[in-house]
Parts: structure tokens; sequence; C-alpha cells
């Protein structure tokens, strides 16, 4: 029983390999202007794409609400994103008055009126983790909800590097957005988003299928709250050639074209009037990035090559060559070392050729050259087939009263440091300008929720409560009174240990669900249950973000997985593959796609993968 429990809640945690990361929540700050797939939108009547919103992937996650001067709401127009996978650091509170001011007065935010009798228009923008998140767990008969894509299903994409080696089929992973939809009182629209109407609250949709209405491509939606979870383009850090001649992995369509390309270089290898140098260039697949996915697609390669290629071309087994990439000094660096170590061993052991503190300069079509940090000599190497498989970045800057949430932006996460002065007077209850021991203890319990970088200090300095964060000072006085500079001395250091959230399916996931619940609050009458304001009186309508990291995984293949759990847990071999089984059957959207996986898992099993070139 014990067992089970313990893995249905990794089951319901773990849907991807993040990077390592404990608890964090989201802290709102306000920029003007809005940068989507990394261009800059200035403010204005609008907010005017260079190319489509509607790009699906890894998202970000924006939250916008309009305040008076006295931090009231004005009206009911906000603006939100959320994120399918995320990196945003400190705290978000769903109807915030001002983000740099915190000082709205009682509490009384309000995002929709339950006594209200039009149901307000929510537009969501996207059909990734973060979008299908909040649309599952959203309410929707308080809302009028419509969503917008140019894709019209979902796709599980951990399993992406799977679908390109063939252990998975591509249509065991996708699920029908309407077949999502179909008990909610939600429309779907398959078009692109073109433009954002902050102004008039409108968004300006292109039907993106093959099949238009000659002069009706376009057409408008009205909307109360917008939720933008269009996804972000990889970074190629602006490398010569990359978007030319590699592959990149965050699409259905980009497995499937991995696949092909696979056959293909083997297939034309085999021809007859080829040299061996050819063979060799056409057999060298080289994938740049030594992440958790990159070295997912390495393990799932050499898998494909050695336990059924081999087979079907035995006279290419022996020039067949596999190369990653990394530019840090190890792969999976953000797992724990021993993970790492094991990882790059079982690598050189399978002849999977690592090249480490290696910067990548310029890809051309014939060969990539990268540098190497160690000896400084510049390497180009030949290749039959690249996969870019790095991290992928979005900013948001310069776009007043938008607030910023996961990987399409860099978040200013919220300093203890800055909010000294307030934090003093709140704990300084009979204004006498000190601190007791006790005062300290109750307002830091009662503020850590709102900077969850003391928490992490105070995990990683083992200490069992907030008043460990004056241990140095009571050594030293008995009776223990602070003033403001020994109050900002003591609390001021864990402001070292902010980081930002992994850019991962299960972070937008969380996301996405944690955004619904605040709307389906929002739409009551229910009391304030928000945290205690800093800087003014009463407090937030809903409580702050909570991400909760319970695990990651690092499949190696030979069904070999590693999996590292919080407590400093770490798992490698066998077992762990099928606990990998088991959580990622366990999340998937449907019984019909976790039927589907299962089946080409146990097909796999019996007959090998396909090597066919559709």
């Amino acid at each position: 029983m014990l067992g089970n429990r313990l893995l249905w809640g990794v089951a319901r945690s773990c849907l991807q390999r993040p990077t390592y990361f404990s608890r964090k929540y989201i802290t709102p700050h306000i920029h003007e202007g809005v940068l989507f797939r990394r261009r800059c939108f200035s403010s204005g009547s609008g907010v005017e794409a260079s190319s489509p919103l509607q790009k699906q992937g890894q998202n970000g996650m924006l939250f916008r609400v309009l305040t008076s001067g006295k931090g009231k709401v004005q009206g009911k127009s906000y603006l939100l994103a959320v994120a399918a996978t995320g990196c945003f650091g400190a705290g978000l509170l769903v109807a915030l008055a001002d983000a740099g001011q915190d000082n709205s007065s009682s509490g009384s935010d309000e995002a929709v009126s339950a006594g209200n009798s039009r149901k307000q228009k929510v537009v969501i923008l996207g059909t990734g983790w973060g979008g299908v998140s909040f649309l599952k767990n959203l309410d929707s008969s308080k809302y009028d909800v419509r969503v917008v894509s140019p894709r019209n299903y979902f796709v599980f994409t951990p399993l992406l590097p799977s679908v390109t080696s063939g252990t998975v089929e591509a249509r065991s992973i996708t699920e029908p957005i309407r077949r999502i939809i179909r008990k909610k009182d939600v429309k779907f629209h398959e078009a692109e988003c073109t433009k954002i109407d902050a102004a008039n609250k409108k968004v300006v949709c292109r039907d993106s299928s093959d099949v238009k209405c000659v002069g009706k491509e376009e057409f408008e939606l009205e909307y109360d709250y917008l939720v933008v979870a269009v996804g972000a383009t990889s970074n190629t850090f602006g490398t010569k050639g990359v978007e030319e001649y590699c592959h990149f992995l965050k699409e259905i369509e980009d497995a499937e074209k991995i696949r092909g390309r696979i056959v293909d270089c083997f297939e034309t290898a085999s021809l007859p009037h080829l040299s061996d140098e050819d063979r060799r260039k056409l057999l060298s697949f080289v994938i740049v990035g030594g992440g958790p996915t990159g070295v997912e697609y390495a393990a799932e390669l050499h898998d494909l090559i050695h336990e059924d290629l081999t087979g079907l071309y035995p006279e290419l087994q022996k020039i067949v060559k596999i190369t990653v990439v990394q530019s840090g000094d190890h792969i999976l660096n953000t797992f724990d070392g021993r993970i790492s170590e094991y990882a790059e061993k079982k690598f050189a052991r399978e002849g999977i050729d690592v090249k480490i503190g290696s910067r990548v300069l310029g890809v051309s079509d014939e060969s990539i050259t990268f540098k190497s940090k160690a000896t400084g000599n510049l390497v180009e190497m030949p290749y039959g087939m690249i996969v870019w498989s790095t991290d992928e970045w979005l900013r948001v800057k310069n776009a007043e009263g938008v607030y910023a949430l996961g990987d399409c932006a860099t978040i200013e996460q919220r300093k203890i440091a800055e909010d000294i002065a307030y934090l003093f007077k709140l704990a300084d209850k009979n204004g006498d300008g000190t601190l007791s021991v006790s005062e300290f203890v109750d307002t830091m319990n009662n503020v850590r929720v709102r900077y969850p970088q003391i928490d992490l200090y105070m995990e990683r300095q083992h200490m069992k409560g907030v008043v460990g964060l004056l241990n140095d000072a009571i050594k030293k006085e008995k009776d223990l009174k602070l003033d403001l500079d020994h109050f900002s001395e003591a609390i001021c250091k864990v402001d070292s240990q902010m980081k930002s959230t992994p850019a991962t399916a299960q972070v937008a996931a969380q996301q996405g669900e944690y955004l619904a619940r605040s709307f389906n609050h929002l739409a009551t009458e229910d009391p304030d249950e928000g945290p205690v304001r800093i800087r003014g009186g009463g407090r937030h309508r809903c409580q702050p973000f909570l991400y909760r990291h319970l695990g990651q995984f690092a499949p190696l293949g030979g069904e070999t997985t590693a999996a590292e759990l919080p407590g400093d847990w770490v798992s490698i071999g066998r077992s762990t593959q099928w606990l990998w089984y088991s959580v990622y059957a366990s999340k998937q959207v449907s019984w019909r796609t976790r039927a589907l996986v299962i089946f080409d898992w146990t097909k796999r099993f019996v007959f090998g993968r396909d090597s066919s070139r559709m």
C-alpha cells in the first residue's frame, strides 16, 4: 500500500526530466511592451506580432492586472499567459495590486463579479502543456471559454525522443483538443493569433488550415481574460547555420522528420557506388546539447541502431558514430553528480563520443565546427544529421503592467532586501524600534510564502526553524533585540538562494492548474485566501503559485534510467526504467493515449522498432 502511494505521488509530479529545483513561487514585476518569440513589441494600442504568436511547445506565462492608483482593479480587463514549461522565480498572486508597490488597501481585488449576469470571456491561445492544464482544471461553466491554436491536438512532449526512434508512434502521444473539451462548455478554433489588440481587448486570428474561404481568412475575438500559452522557439544563440541545417526536437513533426532522416542516412550509405568516407559522413550523428532531452535522444538513437538497424544493415555497423557536443563540463549537469558520472561512463562504454567543454561556432551543409575549451583547438566534424537540443528562452521586457512567468521570460525574483523596511515595520508590533526573537519568528513564519528563498536557504543550512537565521546573533546575546541593521543582516543572506524554476512540462502543468484554481476562486464570493500584504493592509486575493518538484528522470538507453528524488535519493538501473514506464503511462491525458503508448512499448519488446520510411 505504501509503495503504491509512493508511486502515485511520483507519478503525479514527474512529467519530464527537469533540472533540479526546490519549490518556488512567482513574483510579478512590471514592464513596458511584450516580447514573444524573442522579438520585442512596443506598447501602444495593440501588440503586433512580427510572426504568428501561435507556435506551440514549451511556454511562458504572462499575467496582467489593471489597477487604479489606490490598488483597486479598473474594470475587468486582464491579460494572462500560462507556461507550458517554466523558468520563473519568486511569486505570482492572481488579482494583485501594483506589483512594484504591493500597497493595495484591503484585499478587495476583484477579477470576476459572481453576480454579473454576463459570463466573462476567456480566450486561450495555445494547446501546449500550460494551456491544456489550465483548460482541464478551469470551471468552464463560470466563463465563456474559447481556445485558439493552429494545431488541434495536444502532444505529450516528454516522449518525443521515443518517437524519433520508432519506440512510440506519433499518434500514440497526441490527443485531439476537441476530445479533451467535449465534456466542457468550451469552443475551439483552429487558427493562429496574429495580433493582440490590448486597448480594445481583442485578438486577431487567421485560419491556419489549407482549406480557406477567400476573403474571410481573418476574424476577431473579444476577451476579458487572455491566456497566452503559445510556446517558445529553440534558442540557437545566434549560431550561424543552425536554423538552416539542424533538426530541432520540439514538435511531433520534428520527431517524424528526424526518424525519416535516420532511415534515409542508412539507405543512402548502403548504395554501392559510395566511398567509405561518404558512408562515414552519412552515418555521423551529432547531438548538440547534453541536457535531459539531448541525452535521452542519444540513448534512443543508440538503441535503435544497435538493436534494430545493424541487423538490417550489417555492413554499416562499424562505421556508425554518435557524438554529443556539450558546452558544459558534464552532461546532465543539472542532475546529481552521481547521475552525470554514471551517464558519461555508460556512454563511453557504448561508444557514444561525448565532447564536453565544446562550444559550437557554426554549422554548414557538410560539417559542424566547434571549439574545445580544454585545448582551444577548432574541430570541424562532417555529419549526416544534427539534432539541436538546447534550452529555449523568450523574454518579456518593457511591457508596463504585464506579469511575466515561465520559460518565455527572464524574471526578476522578489528580494527580501527590497522589502526590509516594510518587513521590519510589520514585525515591530509595539513600535519600539527593535524586534524581539518572538516578533522576528512570528513575522518570518507569516511571510515565508512570499519569499521561497527562505525555505531553500534553511533547507541547505539544515535549519529546523526561522529562528536559525539568528543563530550567530543569539550566541552573542541572550536577550536579543534587533534593530533595522541587524534585522537586515540576519535575513538578507537568504537572497543568495534565489533561483528560477526549470523549463519543463512538470512546471507548466502546475502553472496551468494553479491559474485555473485561481480563476475558479475569483469567480466566487469567497473571502481572500492569499497571504498578508507586505506593503499595505489586508490580504492578497489568492495564494501564490508554489512549484513542488518531486523528481526527475534521465533515460540512458538499454532499459536503464536514472532518477533523482528529493532527499538526496538517486536510483539507477532497470527497476528505475519500469518506474519511468509507470509514471509516463499514468500521466497520459486520456485512456486512449495511455493504451496506445503501452501497446507501442509492448510491440517494441516483441517485434522491435519499425524502420520503414513512410
